[in-house]
């Protein structure tokens, strides 16, 4: 009996790591498509701050049930704003301006640069350990696929195309920057006990600076509700939904029971995801140095993770969720 139930017990922790691999590969890997419909008639900013707003109050208020719950502090707050606003509006607000002007899968794969910036800034202003050989490679390595992306962008747009496609591109990888800011600030800064409070109150702080960013760049004048498509409307439940809360908690739940390098894979998973379902979904296309490019983004990450693998024996090093890990976009 006793065996039948330790049985029992292994089958229903399989099943659960698949389905949390599951949620953190397609799901997260979904967003970046989920972004372009929500603005497609929805304000940008408007939008992002919605839904880390409403996101942010139910993990919030979950937390509260929780066993490791405490009474936020002044400083926890402190670090939520500045957080947030690095993660939420650097980070994702840059790549939900920029998918106005580029393709969701393109965003996805430039976003994926995100490792160089934490390894640089780790060892910059961290002063961790001088990256060796195999990560400079591997940085190296991404920005080469970074030119050949926004390269092969330029060769494949019409000479008549919006010339803010370029910059829609540079925004996400500044959006990636700023995200690795982000990340590093909050390693070293107060935060309460629970991780869930925790990205709460980031994604809430991070949402209430999104909504006065929509207020001072007009947004909230020239919103009009009566022009909101339900296409937009599904696409920003589903972040909500879908992107925050279960992607987190499946997030979350890995972290704990899984290994922590496979756990990590979700970086280099989600890119080839968007791409994917971009080019199934939303028609996108891609020329085949871009194809290449994005595989030279994927290989250096696999690069610069293993790395750091190889060094702590197991102890991988921890890419930033990108819910607050969005980012995620």
């Amino acid at each position: 009996m006793q065996k039948t139930d330790l049985l029992k017990t292994q089958k229903s922790n399989i099943v659960l790591l698949i389905a949390a691999f599951a949620a953190v590969y397609i799901l997260w890997g979904s967003t970046y498509l989920a972004i372009k419909y929500a603005i497609d008639t929805l304000p940008p900013f408007l939008m992002a701050g919605t839904r880390f707003v409403v996101a942010g109050g139910i993990l919030m208020l979950w937390a509260r049930f929780s066993k490791d719950y405490e009474p936020p502090k002044a400083a926890h707050w402190k670090t939520s704003f500045i957080v947030g606003t690095l993660l939420l509006l650097g980070g994702n607000g840059g790549v939900v301006f920029a998918e106005h002007y580029i393709s969701s899968s393109l965003a996805a794969l430039l976003v994926a640069t995100e490792p160089f910036w934490i390894v640089l800034l780790s060892w910059l202003w961290l002063k961790g350990s001088r990256p060796n050989l195999k990560t400079i490679a591997g940085i190296a390595v991404g920005f080469f696929g970074v030119w050949l992306l926004l390269n092969g962008q330029h060769a494949s747009t019409d000479p008549n195309a919006n010339p803010m496609q370029f910059f829609g591109a540079i925004a996400v990888i500044l959006a990636a920057l700023s995200w690795a800011f982000g990340s590093i600030y909050g390693l070293r800064s107060p935060v309460p006990k629970s991780a869930i409070l925790t990205s709460g109150m980031q994604m809430f702080a991070g949402g209430l600076v999104l909504y006065f960013v929509s207020l001072i760049t007009g947004e909230f004048s020239r919103f009009d509700v009566s022009k909101v498509s339900n296409e937009s409307l599904l696409g920003l439940g589903y972040l909500i939904i879908a992107g925050s809360l279960i992607g987190f908690t499946a997030y979350s739940w890995l972290l704990k029971n899984a290994n922590p390098a496979m756990v990590s894979t979700y970086a280099y998973v989600n890119p080839i995801v968007a791409v994917f379902l971009g080019w199934l979904i939303a028609g996108e296309t891609f020329t085949t140095q871009m194809l290449i490019g994005a595989g030279v983004i994927v290989g250096s990450v696999v690069l610069i993770t293993a790395r750091d693998n190889d060094k702590n024996k197991g102890e991988e090093f921890q890419l930033p969720e990108s819910e607050c890990r969005t980012a995620s976009a």
